[in-house]
């Protein structure tokens, strides 16, 4: 499944949620974010490290078997293989595609929180 910034990504080796940074709209959002915070570049790395903090407060579940794969025009996370994997990579795509659509709570979660939060 694909979005115009965000795609979830079927291998045999497991699934993969990918979220293109350089895209103009997910640009304007790091970029209120880093206004907000300004140790928020938003780059992979940091993107991982925003995401990392908001599922622990929201959605932990998602966590678990989670790893990463940052780069500095995009974010990748990936489960291994399995439907309660799947589960996980489809869940976590909807959480992405919904932050970016009404990007508020980000920017709530950086105002009350975004010192807690290690950027890279």
């Amino acid at each position: 499944m694909t979005t115009d910034c965000c795609a979830l990504i079927e291998t045999r080796s497991g699934f993969s949620v990918c979220l293109s940074i350089e895209r103009p709209e997910i640009m304007a959002i790091g970029q209120k974010m880093e206004e907000i915070c300004p140790e928020a570049y938003m780059n992979g790395y940091n993107w991982e490290a925003f995401l990392q903090h908001y599922l622990a407060k929201k959605a932990p579940h998602l966590l678990e078997g989670m790893g990463g794969d940052p780069e500095a025009g995009m974010y990748a996370a990936y489960y291994g293989p399995g439907p309660e994997n799947r589960q996980k990579a489809q869940a976590l795509l909807e959480t992405i595609q919904t932050l970016v659509k009404q990007p508020e709570p980000i920017y709530q979660l950086l105002e009350q929180e975004g010192d807690q939060i290690p950027w890279d």
